[in-house]
């Protein structure tokens, strides 16, 4: 019995959703240290993993003070894709009308890169963080807008029709049917959108800034220094993964009876 519960336990801890991910992030950095050495690949083209780890733990304060305008810039784009994607997609879902003159733009904004309108908002609005936040709000407001009427459309009609036979106002009908339905894509565009107004906040530092960590990217690259460089990248996917992590937590807490059937089944 007790070997038994020894194997359940040892099962329960290598099917946890971090422990195998961090021994491929493992053997990753193995693999990334042995070829450096057997290739003697020069440390100005890639550095190894022992020179990124010093240079993470000698910046580690300098990294961390320049994390903080990156995740309030993603956080501010990330919120403003929220704000206005989820009620554009509701009037998309609900009108064919307001789709046939609305998606096709959204889609088409999509194909201008980032990159070349970010300097506008420089010269709009200075180098402050309201360029940073805007372009982390164009990369995160798309993904959020395609979920979002996905999940809208997907809602079953004879739920709504139930709800219709009930007298259900609008409000109710939305609110018991229409969100609950919809939740589950909706979440998966926003664990895409915050990952992608991580990308558009280094965007705009890179465009105008003197802080961040795409400052440090962009300073680190100039000066030949690829150790830092390589640890600004480990901090800047430290960022996305603790903020899709809350992503998740949220949508276990908003919509658990979704995570009990996949856990069923």
């Amino acid at each position: 019995m007790d070997r038994q519960r020894g194997v359940t336990a040892a099962e329960r801890v290598l099917n946890s959703g971090w422990l195998r991910p961090l021994i491929f992030l493992v053997l990753l950095t193995v693999l990334w240290d042995v070829t450096v050495r057997v290739m003697k690949i020069p440390p100005y083209l890639i550095p190894a993993p022992k020179d990124v780890i010093v240079a993470l733990i000698a910046e580690w304060d300098t990294l961390l003070a320049a994390a903080v305008p990156t995740t309030v810039a993603t956080l501010g784009g990330f919120a403003l894709s929220v704000a206005f994607g989820i009620p554009i997609a509701m009037l998309i879902a609900g009108s064919r009308t307001v789709e046939a003159y609305v998606y096709p733009l959204l889609v088409f904004s999509q194909s201008i890169p980032k990159v070349a309108i970010a300097p506008l908002f420089v010269v709009w609005f200075g180098f402050g963080i309201v360029p940073k936040v805007i372009s982390a709000f164009l990369l995160a407001f798309f993904p959020v807008v395609v979920s979002a009427v996905q999940g809208f459309k997907s809602v079953d009609q004879d739920m709504m029709d139930l709800a219709r036979s009930m007298k259900a106002s609008r409000l109710q009908t939305f609110r018991m049917v229409s969100l609950p339905h919809a939740l589950p894509a909706i979440f998966a565009g926003l664990k895409v959108s915050v990952t992608l107004a991580v990308v558009g906040a280094v965007v705009g530092e890179f465009v105008g800034s003197n802080s961040g960590i795409g400052f440090v990217l962009q300073r680190s690259i100039g000066n030949f220094e690829l150790p830092t460089m390589f640890a600004a990248l480990i901090v800047l996917a430290l960022i996305g993964v603790v903020l899709f992590w809350i992503i998740d937590v949220v949508e276990r807490l908003a919509i658990p009876w979704r995570h009990l059937v996949v856990a069923t089944a």
